[in-house]
């Protein structure tokens, strides 16, 4: 199995603390998020693994190191996760694993998501009791384990929870979802977060919900979420944590 990282984006949201960097080279504890995203996935054992970049690619491919594959977006200005995804499409032939690159998360819960029986899953934090949903959230409902629908725009009520933003896929299930890639491409629908494939991909084949148990993470998408990130989310990173159910988006 690969993993991909998709870096391509700007993070435009994130410029007061990021300055000119990319997202994925915010530095969150004394690391940048990527850096530790891709520590993460070799102490999982996935040791091929692609980068997507786009913004400032030179900065990520210096980061990143010589045994990385490299696939450059040049258009990460006008398109969104899923072209990134799409343009590294013949690599996903055997397998893979995506992620976002702001996405801080403790490394069990890639773990708990890698040795899952099920060949095509993604990361879920369920929905907590008073949890409340904006259209930030790329929102998640599921039946019997299996993701039926995921949108930004579900009604929030109706979510069961959110989509971490990292996902896995045997070969059969790669081939289906880049099929599902090239039809959204031929479309001209290049501004699709890779999450509608996904939802293509629900109405074909099984997706499963991989529950995060409670383990901390965040998706970095704003100066609030930064300063959380460095305050609550890195430290319990390196501590001892007993897995509770809390709410995606806090410790």
């Amino acid at each position: 199995m690969r993993g991909v990282i998709l870096t391509a984006g700007r993070g435009g949201r994130l410029r007061e603390v990021t300055g000119e960097r990319p997202k994925c080279l915010a530095q969150v504890g004394g690391r940048t998020l990527l850096d530790r995203q891709l520590e993460a996935l070799r102490a999982c054992g996935l040791t091929r693994i692609a980068v997507v970049t786009g913004y400032r690619s030179l900065d990520v491919r210096r980061v990143c190191g010589p045994t990385i594959d490299f696939v450059h977006n040049a258009r990460f200005a006008v398109t969104n996760s899923l072209y990134s995804l799409w343009l590294a499409r013949d690599l996903l032939g055997d397998g893979f694993l995506v992620m976002n690159c702001d996405v801080l998360f403790h490394r069990q819960m890639l773990a708990d998501l890698v040795s899952s029986r099920y060949e095509d899953a993604l990361l879920m934090s369920p929905a907590c009791a008073g949890e409340e949903y904006s259209d930030e959230e790329m929102k998640v409902r599921v039946r019997r384990g299996r993701v039926v629908e995921i949108s930004k725009a579900m009604h929030p009520q109706e979510a069961d929870g959110e989509n971490v933003g990292i996902a896995k896929f045997g070969a059969a299930g790669a081939a289906v979802l880049v099929e599902e890639l090239n039809a959204v491409v031929r479309s001209g629908a290049l501004k699709e977060w890779l999450p509608s494939a996904f939802a293509r991909f629900c109405r074909r084949r099984t997706l499963h919900a991989i529950d995060h148990r409670g383990f901390p993470w965040i998706e970095i998408d704003s100066p609030q979420d930064y300063w959380r990130a460095c305050t609550h989310v890195a430290p319990a990173l390196d501590a001892p944590v007993r897995p509770a159910r809390r709410s995606g988006r806090h410790v």
